[in-house]
């Protein structure tokens, strides 16, 4: 019974719990405070898109302020904005810019055509400067430190402006077959005249 706990638990995500003890100390813990405690936060940690279960603190501050990163390519400072990113442990999407749709659509995000651009949350810091860019994640309470667990990648880059999916050719096509019209009612002979069904 305990280990079908466990797996159901392990499915929808960890529980936290957190609480202020009596000298002010607020703690996070995967375990229920003491029975002393009379205020306690639960909150279920959610999984990554992998299933991979992110420390508490980064999936708040991810769930709060998601990182979305606009590239081209080639492009040096690019490389250096992803690379921060990876080496500091922050999950974030990557937007790659190659077409006048991507463009427009990099416009619409930073009000700019220069990339890279980094949004965090409401926050928008176009060009790379690592000092900047490490500023805006610590505002958004991103963890210092690299904090992502082992098995977790990002998603894999996707262009700005995804194409359309596309349309089906003619000939696969069904023409749709004219509807063949219902038999007529068998009116049986003892009807009276003027009966209607």
């Amino acid at each position: 019974m305990g280990l079908v706990l466990l797996l159901c638990t392990a499915g929808a995500g960890a529980q936290m719990f957190k609480w202020t003890d009596a000298k002010g100390v607020v703690h996070f813990s995967d375990q229920p405070p003491p029975g002393n405690v009379a205020k306690v936060e639960r909150k279920t940690t959610p999984r990554s898109a992998q299933g991979v279960l992110l420390p508490y603190a980064l999936a708040e501050a991810a769930r709060k302020s998601p990182v979305v990163l606009y590239t081209g390519s080639p492009c040096l400072p690019c490389d250096q904005g992803r690379a921060l990113l990876q080496q500091r442990g922050i999950p974030f999407t990557e937007k790659t810019v190659s077409s006048n749709d991507d463009q427009q659509k990099l416009n619409e995000a930073g009000g700019s055509t220069q990339v890279p651009l980094l949004l965090v949350g409401g926050a928008r810091r176009v060009g790379f400067e690592a000092s900047g860019w490490n500023a805006a994640l610590t505002a958004a309470a991103y963890p210092s430190r690299g904090r992502l667990p082992s098995g977790y990648n990002n998603p894999p880059a996707e262009p700005a402006a995804p194409a359309p999916p596309p349309r089906p050719l003619a000939r696969d096509v069904v023409p749709e077959l004219p509807r063949e019209a219902p038999p007529p009612r068998q009116v049986p002979p003892d009807t009276p005249p003027g009966f209607k069904f």
